[in-house]
């Protein structure tokens, strides 16, 4: 072979080396974007495998229970009921003993009040033993209660006798203690609430003083071994149930007592969780194990929804999330409620103002965190044409007449009290044509929607009904009756008086919020 022809050769072999060198490349390109492609199918069939398994984790009670007469919803901020369920099914009973067939009861609730701007929150507990009116519940057959008076709050979610109890009528007996609308309601069971606590890796709490088997069953004839040790530690599973069930033994042995230990637990899974992070692979974990024995309303259930809702209140911090318990005093072996104190904590609540007068209602400054309540801007009596169907009046530039539309003496007058405790002023109070009313309707002419809107959510209750005159009527149905604290069929209109605009003093000071000390106010007596 000729120099010549091997050069000729050699040149032919490289040129053909380069062209595979070239496919080689473009090879190893398409196995890793395919490679990739392949991950990125296999990490999105993961988050859809994880929200199918939320998805089936998830439990609803019906909605054909919740009450048709309920308070008006509120425009951004959210009510959010918690009960915790002792109900021994699903193996509860293994954790909370008792028997499998017992009927499911509350053992305990509050009512969380996430604020319109999304950067305050308050947990309102009720006492189980509080005495107050349980509405009329759906029955297990289709029918339905008579409304019961000074009975116990726990008593509503026994209302049916059935195992998994009776959420929906919990839920109709807090809105019509509050004349608050609950958005949403949340059911955790034993078995919910001991693998959530395992999730976080456990939650730091302070015991008071030591603690044995006694206390937390008092039907032991002697007192056990010693469950916890006073001081500081961290608790999961069962532990941790242990500890928020403990209710003889610290202080007075009240379900006060208990309420405030309870309190202080959840200020520090709020604190441990916040800490790790509310992101969404943070939160999967957590739904998983919360989901897996949690029952909740029909609003509530996909995973979407509640992964949502957990990552609404990212930007609330721990010294602005409160809880409180509702004003009350001791009536015998049970507990009442204390007015107008209750009141007074209900409407701020309605109006969204924390519990110290701040406005967070969202529309208030830069940072998000309102403005004080005596304070007024010019922005707020902005009457541009160009407002949203959504918003609202300033209370104060509404005049409005108030006619009563029910046989309950003395609501028209009641309703005008309250509603000129708030600024509006009241034109007229009358009797309506007809006292056969169901629903509050307020009817508004041309402009004045923004208005009606406004007396809406003062009142807790009302359909808005535009009309071609130029006025602001509220006709007062049985809606307004049911919610509007002690109003009765013989109520006196002379002795009706407005709901207080401030939370007493007493109840602001006593709030404890999420970063509080953990060993402080541990118990009541």
């Amino acid at each position: 072979m000729t120099g010549s022809h091997r050069a000729a050769t050699t040149t032919r072999r490289g040129t053909g080396g380069a062209a595979r060198d070239r496919r080689s490349g473009r090879t190893r390109i398409r196995i890793v974007l395919a490679a990739a492609v392949s991950l990125l199918v296999l990490v999105t069939a993961g988050a859809g495998w994880a929200y199918l398994r939320l998805n089936g984790n998830i439990d609803t009670f019906g909605a054909d229970g919740i009450s048709d007469h309920r308070p008006a919803a509120a425009s951004d901020g959210q009510n959010v009921l918690v009960i915790g369920s002792d109900a021994r099914t699903a193996g509860n009973s293994e954790l909370g003993g008792g028997d499998k067939n017992d009927i499911g009861r509350s053992d305990t609730a509050f009512l969380l009040h996430v604020y319109a701007d999304h950067r305050h929150a308050v947990a309102v507990s009720i006492p189980r033993d509080t005495l107050l009116t349980i509405p009329p519940c759906k029955l297990p057959d289709g029918s339905w209660t008579e409304t019961r008076h000074q009975a116990m709050f726990n008593e509503a979610y026994t209302v049916g006798s059935t195992a998994e109890g009776n959420p929906a009528c919990t839920q109709n007996t807090v809105e019509k203690l509050t004349g608050l609308r609950v958005d949403h309601t949340v059911v955790v069971d034993f078995k919910g609430f001991s693998a959530l606590t395992e999730v976080v890796g456990g939650v730091e709490v302070c015991v008071p003083q030591d603690i044995y088997q006694k206390d937390l069953n008092p039907g032991r004839a002697t007192r056990g071994k010693r469950l916890f040790t006073q001081g500081v530690q961290t608790v999961s599973g069962q532990k941790a149930l242990d500890y928020v069930r403990i209710r003889h033994g610290i202080g007075d042995g009240s379900d006060i007592g208990r309420i405030q230990r309870q309190q202080a637990f959840v200020g520090s899974l709020i604190k441990k969780v916040k800490s790790d992070g509310l992101t969404p692979t943070k939160l999967l974990p957590l739904a998983d194990a919360a989901t897996t024995s949690m029952t909740v309303d029909p609003g509530l259930g996909s995973a979407d929804k509640l992964v949502s809702f957990a990552m609404s209140l990212k930007d609330i911090d721990l010294n602005d999330t409160r809880f409180v318990t509702v004003p009350w005093r001791y009536e015998g072996a049970r507990v009442a409620i204390v007015e107008p104190d209750a009141g007074a904590l209900w409407a701020a609540l309605k109006a969204d103002r924390t519990l110290d007068g701040q406005d967070a209602g969202g529309g208030s400054d830069a940072d998000g965190k309102g403005t004080d309540a005596s304070k007024d801007t010019d922005a707020s009596k902005d009457t541009d044409a160009s407002k949203s169907a959504d918003e609202e009046a300033p209370a104060e530039d509404i005049s409005a007449t108030v006619r009563n539309g029910t046989r309950v003496t003395g609501l028209a007058a009641r309703a005008a009290a309250v509603l000129e405790a708030s600024g509006v002023t009241v034109t007229g109070t009358a009797t309506a044509s007809s006292q056969d009313h169901r629903t509050t309707v307020i009817e508004y002419g041309p402009g004045r929607e923004a208005e009606a809107r406004t007396l809406a959510r003062l009142l807790g209750t009302g359909e808005l009904r535009s009309t071609t005159g130029g006025g602001l009527d509220v006709v007062l149905g049985q809606s307004y009756a049911d919610q509007a604290p002690g109003t009765s069929s013989g109520a006196d209109s002379a002795t009706a008086s407005p709901a207080p605009s401030e939370v007493p003093a007493e109840v602001a000071e006593g709030a404890r919020t999420a970063d509080e000390d953990l060993c402080a106010a541990l118990s009541y007596g």
